[in-house]
Formats: C-alpha cells, sequence, structure tokens
C-alpha cells in the first residue's frame, strides 16, 4: 500500500474571529517563516472539489463522529490549472494523512464530464482507488470550496499554521475549472477565520504558547460540511 512509509500527523482546528486572528498573527510572524509557496502578500487562493455520493457518506461520517473516514477532493491554487492534484484525505480522531497524485487539466474535465476510463491504468494507486470507489460507491463531485489561506512554517516538529479565510461554495457544475466560479460565502460571519495547526509526533512549547488565547477552543469545523449546508 502507497501508505506504508507516510506518517499520520496532528491536526487541530479553531474556529476564531478577526481580532484574534490578528492578534495570533503578530506573535507568530516573528517566529514562524511564511511557507515556501505563498505570494507575495503571503497568501494563496485554494480551490478544491469534493466528491461524495447520493447518500452523503462522507458528510455523514463527520456529522457522526466516525473516528475512521476519509474524502476525495480534487484541488488546485491561484486559477492555474497547470497544477491540479487529487487528493485522499484520512481522518483518526485528530490525526491526519494525505496521498496525492497529480493530474492534467484534460484529465481533470474527463473525471468531472464522468469519462473515467483513462483512471483504470493510471499509475497512481489513489486514482484507481477513486475509480474504484466511483462504481461501487457511486462517489461523484459535489460541492466546490474555495478559500484564502495563509500558511506559516516551523522546523521543529514540522509545525505548520495556516489561517483560512473567505470560505466560499458552489454545488457541482462541469465548468468548476474556470477562472472566478460563481459562489457564495459559507460562513454565518464571513469575518471568522479557521486556525489550522498541524504538526508530526510533537509540537513545540514556544508554539503551543504563541497561539493562546482565553477565547479560542478546539473545534472540529469541516469547510466541506460548512460548504454542503447550501446543497
Amino acid at each position: 500500500m502507497e501508505t506504508k512509509n507516510i506518517a499520520y500527523r496532528h491536526e487541530l482546528k479553531y474556529q476564531i474571529s478577526y481580532a484574534n486572528y490578528l492578534a495570533i498573527k503578530q506573535r507568530v510572524r516573528p517566529l514562524m517563516h511564511l511557507d515556501e509557496h505563498a505570494l507575495k502578500e503571503g497568501r494563496y487562493l485554494i480551490r478544491s472539489i469534493y466528491f461524495d455520493n447520493a447518500d452523503d457518506k462522507a458528510l455523514c461520517e463527520k456529522k457522526d463522529g466516525i473516528q475512521k473516514r476519509e474524502k476525495f477532493r480534487i484541488r488546485y491554487y491561484n486559477d492555474d490549472f497547470s497544477f491540479i492534484v487529487l487528493e485522499k484525505k484520512m481522518k483518526h480522531n485528530n490525526l491526519c494523512l494525505k496521498l496525492d497524485a497529480v493530474i492534467t487539466k484534460e484529465q481533470c474535465k474527463a473525471l468531472l464530464d464522468g469519462n473515467v476510463s483513462w483512471m483504470v491504468k493510471h499509475e497512481k494507486e489513489i486514482v484507481r482507488e477513486l475509480y474504484y470507489k466511483m462504481n461501487s460507491q457511486q462517489l461523484r463531485p459535489r460541492v466546490l470550496v474555495s478559500y484564502i489561506r495563509e500558511p506559516y512554517v516551523y522546523k521543529a516538529g514540522n509545525v505548520r499554521v495556516t489561517f483560512d479565510s473567505q470560505i466560499r461554495t458552489s454545488l457541482f457544475h462541469r465548468g468548476f475549472l474556470e477562472e472566478n466560479p460563481q459562489d457564495i460565502s459559507a460562513m454565518d460571519n464571513p469575518g471568522e477565520v479557521i486556525l489550522e495547526v498541524k504538526y508530526d509526533e510533537f509540537i513545540p512549547e514556544i508554539i503551543v504558547d504563541l497561539l493562546q488565547t482565553e477565547e479560542i477552543r478546539q473545534q472540529a469545523f469541516s469547510k466541506y460540511g460548512a460548504c454542503r449546508r447550501f446543497g
């Protein structure tokens, strides 16, 4: 299996106010480095096309608190279609693992159109696995999730701290691969920010101190779940 040499990472999420975002960011910036993929303004746009079936298997497993679950998604950045990734994200409590495979724009369009024969003999196992589950579980593209990410990294513990804002959604249509798709805000309070903290086996105490405020608490926030409220 492709997972044998890949370790799960810890993943913590916090839904914070804009004021708390500014306060935490002010403490984070002197000690952590911006991710190398961030644009000049320190952010980048992420768009993800999530898969689910008619019974909303992935959505229900999230709502029901199933400890071990998985989701498939197609992801691209800054509306640049020259680099598109098919991802499988697996969760086990607060641990997560991602497997990915780069696909071409043409392959992505074919997949969105339901033309999946090319997936059968693909060199990457997760592409073949998605093909199988599109047949056995009837997985289909369901929703587009878009947001702005501001990412910071810290070498010790392989820590990654991200601030995600402007979360927006659009129900599936075959024109997903287009610039500036028509979408709507998925947040009750558009000013709120999702703070995510990912790390390997440990998180340094200095990072824990940076993120401490009296008003935030860990919670199981799902961008996919927030966006599926609309259909």
